[in-house]
């Protein structure tokens, strides 16, 4: 009789980069989670104990008529949510930087049928103004029909909307008919630099429909698709399926969702993360030769470097050239990130600016 193979390690555990939050582990109470709902059967499909128990906890953060539809991704919680908010003929208005448009291959249009009209924006925000460049043509057979305003909270580029911009945004859109999608893949990054409750920027402000992010806080995997206004809800567990958006052992995603809300631990995981990045961009400010690009916000900084330093550090170091036209890169950090990381990161950073 053979005895069990050892489990696998084919990296350095100690390895850390600023890639991209996506890159960190699972925290280990999500962890811890996903083990306490191993044991015996649980119905499967979403109509287990953990999922039940999820319901009342993102009542507790979003109020009494949140409904909550776990999903393996963000791009798929996108999709489902976006599809309940549209028809075969609508558009949706977003930034031109939002992932819906730039990083998730077209999938909106794809799977969803669904025209995406774009604006640029200085900083990753939508403005009322900057809607109204697409929000028009409605009974005009020959256009797509601006039934949705998409933002990211926070946005891709860093920066936050405060809690009066985003109902600015839902008032407008609601005035016009139109509803409101929220991009919270780092919700909780959001929440902790703004240093208010979840509910006080979504719920409140109007958004009908929330994509909830907890891979880039601490999960292995599992966002949901969380639904704010009620007439949306019905149609949520069919697309769900036809999206290829439903567990069938849904029980392991509400398991870690459970872990991360139910506490505090989204608040501990982001606020560290936040932490990191604004203790990154400290140490970098003032270097010869480079420059922050962006306001640190949340856990990401943006910074324009020589390309030859980039690519350098890049030999060392994980992250992702932002722009390669002007040398803009970004750094993101993690609920994992440690100050040593991020001391060790910007020596090095100092020492090839200044050697």
């Amino acid at each position: 009789m053979t005895s069990p193979a050892e489990p696998l390690e084919l990296h350095d555990p100690s390895s850390r980069g600023f890639a991209s939050d996506n890159y960190a582990g699972i925290h280990p109470e999500a962890l811890a989670a996903l083990a306490a709902a191993n044991g015996g059967h649980q119905v499967s499909y979403g109509d287990d104990v953990y999922t039940a128990r999820l319901q009342e906890v993102f009542r507790s953060h979003f109020g009494p008529d949140a409904q909550a539809f776990p999903v393996f991704n963000g791009t798929g919680a996108n999709v489902v949510g976006l599809s309940a908010m549209t028809g075969r003929w609508s558009a949706v208005v977003a930034a031109e930087t939002a992932h819906i448009n730039v990083d998730e291959c077209g999938a909106p249009e794809k799977v969803a049928g669904i025209k995406l009209l774009t604006v640029p924006t200085p900083d990753g925000r939508l403005t009322p103004e900057l809607v109204d460049r697409q929000a028009w043509g409605w009974g005009d057979e020959h256009r797509a029909q601006p039934h949705v305003v998409s933002l990211t909270q926070s946005t891709e580029l860093g920066t936050l909307y405060e809690p009066g911009q985003i109902r600015a945004l839902a008032d407008h859109a609601h005035e016009r008919g139109m509803l409101v999608h929220m991009d919270g893949s780092r919700i909780a990054n959001a929440a902790a630099a703004l240093d208010v409750p979840m509910q006080k920027f979504t719920t409140d402000a109007g958004v009908d429909v929330l994509s909830f992010g907890g891979t880039k806080n601490g999960l292995m995997l599992g966002e949901a698709v969380v639904v704010l206004n009620p007439e949306l809800a019905p149609s949520i567990k069919y697309l769900r399926k036809s999206a290829m958006q439903l567990a069938s052992k849904m029980r392991f995603v509400s398991a870690q969702l459970l872990a991360l809300l139910e506490g505090d631990l989204w608040l501990r995981n982001a606020r560290h993360a936040n932490a990191m990045a604004a203790r990154l961009a400290a140490a970098v400010q003032g270097l010869p030769r480079l420059e922050i690009t962006r306001p640190v916000q949340a856990n990401a900084v943006f910074a324009i470097l020589p390309k030859d330093v980039t690519e350098r550090l890049q030999k060392r170091f994980r992250f992702y050239t932002w722009d390669f036209s002007t040398g803009e890169v970004r750094w993101m950090t993690a609920f994992d990130t440690t100050e040593e990381d991020v001391d060790a990161f910007a020596a090095a950073i100092a020492a090839d600016l200044t050697g």
